[in-house]
């Protein structure tokens, strides 16, 4: 079977792992990036107890511990302010 070569847009990639393809065919790993991040610094936050269970409501929803949570929403927004 012949290979069908790079996926061109991320609309094809995701439309043909949807149909289960063999995805490293899709992807020119020589030119990917691994990130390492840097050394992990501990922040102490005090918050208000009504901003806690707003925080578990939604981390419960969506099955994620409250730490876990909070990293990707900072991230996020860290991201966002960058551009």
């Amino acid at each position: 079977m012949k290979a069908k070569g790079f996926a061109k847009t991320a609309a094809e990639f995701d439309a043909r792992f949807d149909r289960g393809e063999d995805i490293h065919e899709l992807t020119d790993l020589a030119k990917a990036k691994i990130t390492r991040p840097g050394r992990k610094v501990r922040i102490t936050l005090d918050v208000p107890e009504a901003l806690v269970r707003d925080i578990d409501a939604v981390r419960e929803r969506i099955g994620v511990d409250r730490g876990a949570l909070i990293k990707i929403w900072l991230h996020e927004r860290v991201a966002q302010e960058q551009k």
